[in-house]
């Protein structure tokens, strides 16, 4: 099978769409790290990614009957730009499938590569079965974004370019995985000609789909996955993909959404270019591994996969890349409620930087601050931050890993809601598109009443909410039910602390 593979990567055809894309020096990250990274840069691809290379392999070996009557393709993002381009340039009909909570700049990119857009559903799931019902009923060929041996070779190709690229000592390379193509492809070359060079996939630890497959042995499929870095939002590794990564993948890194930002500025810093969340996921879990193993002087290459960010999304990752890079504390202080007690507490904090301050008086006697601290010794003066609070008299709570306190609370402090009776306090997601807030509330009904609600939009497929209901304690149960019946992403907050310092 790996013969196979390795001729099919050798003779993939990519290269009337595709570039060879640079294996550019990360030179602030080699010093900081003290290894050579290299990033392969699939960022500057035509479509911003590497998806159109299995795209236009598979597309280009179709027969010409299979030609005339078209493709179609189920995707929100780089997979349909790769569709698209790779039929234009074939002069072939693209039909392509996304969800309706695809950002119009997705979908507008598509409509100008000549590709005909459905939108249906409100995932990719939904998506995909849409397409597989149009393939039936228009005898079209469905192009899929990675669990297609054809595909494995056209992603194949960066592997090869990378040892071209670099012929000397290679430790690793890093790269993302969603369903699999892209890994399945670089490991399957990289081991045939390079055994000793490792194959390091990389997952948000909200997606771990192959990391939990690989522990069990077999194809896991998870109930649900985080959608922070979307282009690999995928809750099963392909089929044809598995028996690949499971031969070929040597360690699987996982990275929190912080560190995924963290990420994304660092190449930044390097580079001048943005990547989206997944795009990223190389470079996050280079350093993740780094720090983990404490490796030296050695060559490390992450392959930079895709640049598709939407705008609206960079206040978000500028708010979280200091928390992933471990150079941010967040921490909630109750002062006493006297004069000068505020900027005694602000000397306590010495010199560091202070990236937020927000002030609430609670009682007579008390205020609680939430506050975002620079460091420059990343978890070790955090630690010691807290323990010199504390030692100053300051009762401290360390809110740096709480989801909660960092995407809703720190923009809701002064709400504080006196003792409202029965409130139990959840997080939502819910599919982001116009009306999409209307209609999340009008499902929530009138059974009981919405006392705290907080939302914000991050230019991504999903919104988050923050909602506080007033349910009797009787009623909790039923609540529950309802709530499950909803079909939302959800997760119960009512006993996070922070709730209770600032909101409650």
């Amino acid at each position: 099978m790996s013969r196979s593979y390795l001729e099919r990567i050798l003779t993939a055809c990519v290269y009337d769409v595709a570039i060879q894309t640079p294996l550019d020096d990360g030179a602030t990250l080699s010093e900081r790290l003290g290894n050579r990274v290299l990033m392969k840069r699939e960022d500057l691809q035509p479509v911003f990614s590497f998806k159109l290379r299995g795209a236009y392999n598979k597309i280009n070996r179709l027969s010409e009957e299979a030609r005339q009557k078209g493709v179609i393709c189920a995707s929100a993002g780089n997979h349909a730009q790769g569709v698209a381009l790779s039929a234009k340039k074939l002069g072939i009909k693209a039909t392509i499938v996304m969800p309706r909570t695809t950002p119009d700049i997705k979908v507008n990119a598509v409509k100008r590569l000549g590709g005909r857009v459905v939108l249906h559903g409100d995932s990719y799931d939904e998506a995909s079965q849409h397409a597989n019902k149009l393939v039936e009923e228009r005898g079209l060929t469905y192009i899929h974004p990675y669990d297609d041996p054809d595909v494995i070779a056209g992603q194949g190709t960066v592997g090869m370019e990378i040892l071209h690229q670099h012929p000397r000592d290679i430790h690793a390379i890093f790269i993302a995985v969603g369903g699999g193509g892209l890994a399945a492809g670089i490991g399957v070359y990289i081991k045939q000609l390079r055994p000793d060079i490792r194959i390091i996939a990389v997952e948000p630890d909200t997606a771990p789909t192959l990391a939990r497959s690989l522990e069990v042995g077999r194809r896991v499929k998870l109930e649900q996955v985080g959608l922070f870095a979307d282009g690999v939002a995928v809750r099963q590794v392909g089929k044809t993909n598995w028996p690949l990564l499971r031969q070929y993948v040597d360690d699987v890194v996982l990275v929190s959404d912080d560190e995924i930002c963290a990420a994304i500025k660092d190449i930044f810093d390097d580079t001048r270019s943005i990547m989206e969340p997944a795009g990223a996921l190389g470079v996050a879990g280079l350093k993740k591994y780094v720090e983990r193993t404490g490796i030296r002087d050695k060559t490390l290459v992450a392959v930079n996969c895709g640049a598709n960010m939407n705008f609206s999304r960079l206040g978000h990752v500028a708010e979280r890349a200091e928390l992933g890079e471990h150079r941010e504390a967040v921490f909630a202080v109750t002062i006493p409620e006297r004069p000068g007690s505020f900027k005694q507490f602000c000397e306590a904090i010495g010199k560091r930087g202070i990236t937020e301050f927000n002030y609430r008086y609670a009682d007579p006697t008390q205020a609680h601050v939430y506050a975002g601290i620079q460091l420059s010794r990343g978890d070790e003066e955090r630690e010691l931050l807290r323990e010199e609070l504390e030692e100053a008299g300051y009762p401290v709570l360390d809110l740096t890993e709480d989801e909660m306190a960092k995407v809703h609370v720190r923009h809701m402090v002064g709400g504080r809601g006196g003792g409202v009776e029965n409130e139990i306090l959840y997080r939502f997601e819910f599919p982001e598109r116009p009306g999409a807030l209307l209609k999340f509330l009008s499902r929530m009904g009138r059974r009981w009443n919405i006392s705290l609600f907080h939302y914000r939009n991050h230019g991504a497929a999903y919104g988050k909410v923050l909602v506080g209901m007033q349910v009797p304690e009787a009623e909790r149960g039923r609540c529950v039910e309802y709530l499950d019946k909803l079909g939302y992403r959800y997760a119960e907050e009512t006993d996070n602390p922070a709730y209770r310092l600032f909101l409650s």
